[in-house]
């Protein structure tokens, strides 16, 4: 089979679109202001508060051109398959072909994923529309940010997430991995593709030989797909053009004529039996929401990537001590009832992520409690329910405490949580004359203040409590250390300003 040239042309392309994107991070560190991110997801701040962006109208118009041209957009211009296909190139350069794994469920994952971002929030604006008379936001112009990163996850979950969404689940899943997979975004474009008229089609030239489908890491079978119906009908193909690049007859080609014939439908392989198929389909369900928000950190993407890596090695798993000869990926893992070193090594590390996703669950679900339990407690006080807000107060406090403990990372939301129930408690044991138990309660919550400020020292709010905190434990040094930091951070900030006042009027400062 010839080398594909297509492969070479679109992998400089993709390569010009991370200097781009380079070039768009560099203006925002030099000029403080740029075009907002040209990125798909932006287009929730559109639909849910009416700003129109630069990724809202990249992702219109990507859209309105894979009407036309099918899914160009994802294999010349997306920097995740820019980094499936880098890891696709590296294995192969390694000797491994990465098999496509292939599941009846576990592709509608991206069609729910792309609901629940854009259709979902839609229908609750709808009943809110239908049912309170809720008016939809204005539209409005925003698209230059101060705050590039804004709607980005940190540093590390960003390096995570192109790590296992972009590497990780191409070596175990097979190329395009995550494509298939997971990718909200491909799940629309692809739903548009099926009514493009331009496809990959076939000349009579075409002797069968298969190097088409070789070629395409895509996974469609593009030889059996052009034999039946002279087109490629597949909506995975993201028209790379390796195919038409390798065809030693030169019988593909990229041209326009009638749509996907009424009633195509792609030949579809599939791995595992309907029992497993819905074991699958739970595990993702119950690593997704264990994993999605984890810690405060994990975003939607990574823990897609994660749930799916999840489901199919715990499958593997089960395979694996089960089966007296069991391969994955071409590797052999068992043979003949005895396991080989790959798969002591590769049962060691399906261990390790089953356990790790387990206690992220005993650490997920309390944590999950807790704030519900907490936002409970808040509404039970505005209604005057003083009683019952304790007691949910007290049972917020036990879960978020407990997945405190057993948590490997501090999560900032949770300490808040923590202290600002420990502060009400000391204003109530103060109220009753229990002073022990309120300096008890204020020393937990600035223990709590502390943790909180060494990971988010930003938050001003919670310098302030602690400043107040410290002042009733005798520490006015701290107190008045933490004011003088907030007017240095914040120096119109009213409430510093005022607690600043109260503390000069008691002589704690100067003038």
């Amino acid at each position: 089979m010839r080398p594909s040239r297509s492969g070479r042309r679109r992998a400089w392309v993709l390569l010009g679109v991370h200097v781009l994107i380079l070039a768009h991070l560099a203006h925002w560190r030099v000029t403080g202001s740029t075009l907002t991110p040209l990125e798909p997801s932006e287009a929730m701040q559109t639909l849910e508060l009416g700003w129109v962006n630069a990724g809202f109208v990249l992702f219109a118009l990507s859209i309105l051109a894979t009407l036309v041209l099918g899914r160009f957009f994802c294999g010349w211009a997306c920097h995740v398959v820019a980094l499936q296909d880098l890891c696709t190139w590296l294995l192969r350069k390694l000797g491994l072909q990465p098999k496509p794994i292939r599941s009846r469920l576990l592709v509608w994952v991206p069609v729910g994923t792309a609901l629940y971002m854009f259709v979902w929030p839609q229908v609750g604006r709808l009943w809110l529309l239908l049912t309170e008379g809720y008016e939809y936001p204005a539209l409005e112009n925003h698209f230059v940010t101060t705050d590039f990163w804004k709607t980005f996850p940190n540093a590390t979950i960003a390096t995570l997430t192109f790590v296992v969404d972009g590497f990780l689940i191409v070596w175990l899943l097979g190329s395009k991995g995550f494509c298939t997979y997971g990718c909200p975004y491909g799940a629309a474009f692809g739903a548009v593709d099926r009514f493009a008229p331009g496809r990959i089609r076939v000349t009579d030239a075409c002797e069968g030989c298969g190097h088409c489908t070789a070629a395409c890491t895509s996974n469609v079978r593009v030889h059996e797909e052009v034999a039946r119906w002279k087109q490629v009908v597949d909506p995975g193909c993201m028209k790379c053009l390796d195919c038409v690049s390798v065809c030693p007859k030169d019988a593909l080609y990229f041209g326009f004529g009638k749509g996907r014939p009424r009633g195509a439908r792609p030949r579809r392989v599939h791995d595992f039996a309907w029992g497993e198929e819905l074991a699958l389909a739970a595990v993702f369900l119950a690593a997704f929401f264990t994993y999605r928000g984890l810690y405060g950190q994990v975003s939607l993407l990574l823990a897609i990537g994660v749930a799916v890596i999840t489901a199919v090695c715990a499958l593997a798993l089960v395979r694996l001590l089960r089966a007296p000869d069991f391969s994955f990926q071409d590797r052999p893992l068992r043979a003949g009832g005895r396991w080989t070193r790959a798969g002591v090594v590769g049962a060691s590390l399906m261990v390790a992520l089953l356990a790790f996703g387990v206690h992220s669950a005993v650490v997920r679900f309390p944590a999950w409690r807790g704030e519900a339990a907490f936002a409970r407690a808040d509404e039970l006080v505005r209604g005057g329910r003083e009683a019952e807000a304790r007691a949910a107060a007290d049972r917020s406090y036990d879960y978020l405490a407990f997945a405190d403990r057993v948590g490997l990372f501090d999560q900032p939301d949770h300490l808040q949580r923590l202290a600002e129930i420990d502060r009400r408690r000391a204003q109530g044991a103060l109220r009753d004359g229990d002073r022990e138990a309120a300096l008890g309660a204020f020393e937990r919550a600035r223990g709590y203040l502390d943790r909180v400020l060494e990971v988010r020292p930003e938050l001003h709010h919670e310098r302030l409590r602690r400043s107040d905190v410290k002042l009733f434990l005798g520490d006015v040094p701290g107190a008045v250390a933490d004011l003088r930091e907030v007017l240095a951070a914040e120096p119109e900030n009213p409430e510093a300003l005022r607690r600043w006042e109260a503390a000069r009027a008691r002589g704690l400062v100067g003038d």
